[in-house]
């Protein structure tokens, strides 16, 4: 599976921000605000955003951070090159002080950092495409520091029912062909929406979480629940 998720956001690394726009109406960006509210990171918060690739939820944490003169840093991790690369020109275009940014091309499943090392853990729209969630979540607990948060911004079950079955025909029968106008790709799309609908729910997924470890783990629905934020601490 790794290998198909790295081919399919491959081919839409350059369209995928323009697409994600389309495809919610621009709803995800308002998804990213409240993500990083509920982050609320102090001026020293030390970020890891995983499947971080075009950098919508670091360059939001620095923009945070930067209103309070703070001095965090954030390490970008993404298996996806492409992914990156399209973060760096976004960062450079934005005039970001590159001091504050570190790039780390790796697996979630597989992290490369030392252990209790961060203070802060956020993953957007990224857990869903891991081989292993499990995996993912202990390495998350891994390199979180005692007392460092969890936070994981994902795609989830639809309430209730009758918003349910809109949702999926709007998912299966538009957001493919969207992906095929707006970015010239229908595949990546089709398995996009097939990817969410295997996501464990809101219950399912809590569970996961505290499996690994993780303590106080909480999640808020947003817009019905099509996403929703799970929280946890490493206490």
């Amino acid at each position: 599976m790794t290998f198909l998720v790295h081919q399919v956001f491959k081919s839409v690394a350059d369209s995928y921000d323009a697409m994600n726009d389309v495809m919610s109406c621009g709803v995800h960006r308002l998804w990213k605000d409240e993500l990083m509210r509920t982050l609320d990171p102090s001026p020293h918060t030390r970020l890891l955003d995983v499947a971080g690739g075009t950098g919508d939820i670091a360059f939001r944490y620095l923009k945070y951070i930067s209103d309070m003169k703070g001095d965090g840093h954030v390490t970008i991790a993404d298996i996806n090159g492409s992914m990156l690369e399209e973060g760096k020109k976004r960062a450079f275009n934005l005039e970001l002080n590159q001091d504050n940014i570190s790039w780390v091309e790796c697996d979630a499943e597989n992290l490369p950092m030392k252990s209790d090392s961060y203070s802060a853990y956020t993953i957007a729209f990224g857990i869903r495409n891991v081989t292993h969630i499990d995996k993912a979540l202990d390495e998350a607990y891994r390199v979180l520091e005692p007392g460092g948060r969890f936070l994981c911004l994902e795609f989830s079950q639809v309430n209730p029912t009758a918003l349910r079955w809109l949702y999926d025909q709007y998912s299966f029968n538009v957001i493919p062909v969207m992906g095929h106008v707006v970015a010239g790709q229908w595949k990546p799309y089709q398995y996009l929406v097939e990817s969410i609908r295997k996501f464990p729910c809101q219950e399912d997924f809590k569970y996961m979480i505290e499996s690994a470890g993780f303590r106080c783990v909480t999640y808020t629905n947003l817009t019905f629940g099509v996403v929703a934020i799970h929280s946890g601490f490493k206490l």
